[in-house]
């Protein structure tokens, strides 16, 4: 290997910033290690202060607490399998799985979830009639995260 080549390497991992570069050419093989440049600094923990505790709000009554809980609780629901975006037909012009109303069992698609470019198709774990959506059409969906509610 020439020594302008050999230059022009060094040259350009000082300025790249890469921290190692090994290049093999027929029997010659070279390695050159950039130690210019400086280990990130490590953060130093600050101190936060936090402002006294309010006095609490007062309990609501069972009577409230028990309006304020979702539906959901007493009602099955069918949960996302996996982190995505859920669509509730199979293309954007195409008619909707399930409907509001609509008698879904077990193993029957209600949507597909969209995660790292493939489609996957949910399926109904259970046997039910379509209450409501807990999910939008194109909404960001998470694990476990109910997608429809069933009666």
């Amino acid at each position: 290997m020439d020594l302008r080549k050999l230059k022009t390497l060094i040259d350009l991992v000082s300025e790249s910033g890469v921290a190692e570069l090994e290049i093999t050419e027929g029997d010659d093989r070279v390695r050159i290690v950039n130690r210019s440049t400086a280990p990130a600094p490590i953060p130093v923990p600050t101190t936060i202060a936090v402002p006294a505790p309010v006095a609490a709000a007062p309990e609501p009554s069972p009577a409230a607490a028990a309006a304020s809980q979702p539906e959901t609780k007493s009602s099955p629901v069918i949960s996302s399998p996996m982190v995505g975006t859920f669509y509730r037909s199979p293309s954007p012009g195409a008619a909707p799985f399930v409907e509001v109303g609509d008698a879904v069992k077990k193993g029957q698609v209600i949507g597909i979830i969209e995660a790292m470019k493939l489609l996957n198709e949910v399926e109904a774990d259970q046997d039910g009639v379509v209450k409501a959506f807990a999910a939008e059409n194109g909404q960001p969906v998470e694990f476990g995260q109910p997608l429809i509610i069933l009666e």
